[in-house]
């Protein structure tokens, strides 16, 4: 089966590409390093031909708020057009979970709006989303340093490896389209301080955490329910110990 990988060349997009590769399916990595560019529809075309599904994990190159939205809403339209061109079956896009309760946030109301588009699109699909990775805790970090200190909410997260993401949207292409969302995410709940406190000391990284209740999350306020994930969430198997040992080994 050809299944085409829109951001096919990241963190995510790389390791759905040789999962579904090694069990025998076409891949196809597309990027605008690759000469698919989803802003203008550059190359669509011609990677979507004979593509029985699309997995869309891309990512906007500036989260400010309105080209990250101009982004996801651009793209979006684009692939559908796309693919309902090329007689696409199934359109596989990777979301957040949280996405809905993070309003407040420019980058989230416009994953909201990148949800919407598909929903309403004329191709079967199926929305995964994911917790936030742990690749992803020094980017939280670093998003909540005021003047070498970290601030972040004392609130629950239940992270998830780059790797069992992967394993998920790889599962959710090779299925039949659940036209909703589906949600994924580690094994284990922290607090998001406990969590960043760790991440950090594991990379001998010196900067002080300090639980900070007003403090936000890339421009959102949160409670301890806003990024962990609902009772039927499908959990990976990555500690994150494990994941610490291999990344930081």
């Amino acid at each position: 089966m050809k299944i085409v990988v829109i951001g096919g060349g990241g963190l995510v997009g790389s390791r759905v590409v040789a999962r579904l590769a090694g069990i025998g399916h076409q891949t196809v990595a597309a990027s605008p390093r690759t000469g698919v560019n989803t802003l203008t529809g550059e190359g669509l075309a011609a990677a979507l031909d004979g593509a029985a599904v699309l997995v869309d994990v891309s990512n906007s190159p500036s989260f400010e708020d309105d080209a990250v939205l101009r982004f996801f809403e651009t793209s979006t339209a684009n692939l559908l057009a796309a693919e309902a061109a090329a007689g696409v079956g199934h359109h596989v896009v990777l979301s957040v979970v949280g996405t809905e309760r993070l309003a407040a946030s420019g980058y989230f109301r416009a994953k909201s709006a990148q949800e919407a588009l598909v929903a309403a699109g004329p191709i079967p699909y199926s929305v995964v989303r994911a917790t936030q990775f742990f690749e992803f805790v020094g980017g939280i970090a670093d998003a909540g340093t005021e003047a070498g200190t970290v601030h972040v909410p004392p609130v629950r997260i239940q992270p998830i490896a780059a790797d069992d993401v992967a394993a998920g949207v790889s599962g959710a292409a090779l299925g039949t389209p659940t036209n909703g969302v589906t949600e994924i995410a580690g094994p284990e709940r922290f607090r998001l301080d406990d969590l960043v406190r760790t991440v950090l000391s594991a990379r001998d990284d010196p900067r002080p955490v300090v639980a900070d209740p007003r403090a936000r999350y890339f421009g959102a306020p949160l409670d301890d329910e806003t990024l962990v994930p609902g009772d039927d969430a499908a959990l990976s198997e990555t500690h994150l110990v494990d994941w610490l040992k291999e990344s930081t080994g």
